[in-house]
């Protein structure tokens, strides 16, 4: 796997080991960040969350374009160390290149500041809209997101109407919409300061273990 663009054009990237995780191809990150690209005017400055972060290509293609800076997020230990370790590799500070071992959906990072203006949400495929974009919704009502933040979504193709339907209930409105395969990726717009988030205490999450571990997880 390597950097499609910028700075670090062409540096390979190392992937988690293991069937928990499964990266996304070339193609689609391409055209993912060149939509990107074009809904922002480029990646310049931008403040990123990569909020579920896998091997962090998404947040180091952003870095290589331009980004300011990136907050990786990982709850899976062995998927962070390859995160840091790839941060090592392109010469990354952690000024730039920050990780957490963290679950996003039980501690939304709602302190963090500035704000950020580039959200990429790439989480597992059993994750229902209402979690994923409730998260979203905790970040917007602490001032954790920019007035003009642009929230990449990436998910399973059938789960396309709970996506609008969540969407719409978060003052979200849809940038852009592109299938892959079994695969669509959203460009949202907008705080959400107006969606009521769910529960997302560990009780509530505990019984999802099991199904989120039966579809591997797109980086």
């Amino acid at each position: 796997m390597r950097i499609i663009s910028g700075e670090f054009r062409g540096r390979v990237l190392k992937a988690p080991k293991g069937q928990d995780t499964r990266p996304t191809t070339d193609r689609v990150r391409e055209a993912l960040m060149s939509a990107v690209a074009s809904a922002r005017g480029g990646f310049e400055g931008a403040v990123v969350l990569d909020a579920f972060a896998g091997s962090g290509a998404l947040g180091f293609e952003a870095l290589s374009r331009g980004a300011a800076s990136v907050h990786f997020f990982e709850r899976d230990g062995a998927a962070l160390r390859v995160v840091e370790d790839n941060a090592r590799v392109l010469g990354l500070p952690a000024t730039r290149a920050r990780m957490q071992r963290k679950d996003v959906l039980k501690t939304p990072p709602v302190q963090v500041r500035p704000a950020f203006d580039l959200v990429f949400l790439d989480p597992p495929y059993a994750c229902e809209a209402d979690v994923v974009l409730g998260m979203v919704a905790e970040l917007s009502r602490a001032g954790a997101l920019a007035s003009k933040v642009l929230i990449v979504y990436e998910h399973a193709a059938a789960s396309r109407e709970d996506v609008d339907r969540v969407a719409k209930t978060c003052g979200l409105s849809l940038a852009s919409r592109k299938k892959y395969g079994d695969t669509v990726v959203d460009i949202l717009r907008g705080a959400a300061p107006g969606c009521e988030a769910p529960d997302l205490s560990p009780e509530t999450h505990a019984g999802d273990a099991g199904e989120e571990k039966e579809r591997n997880r797109p980086l």
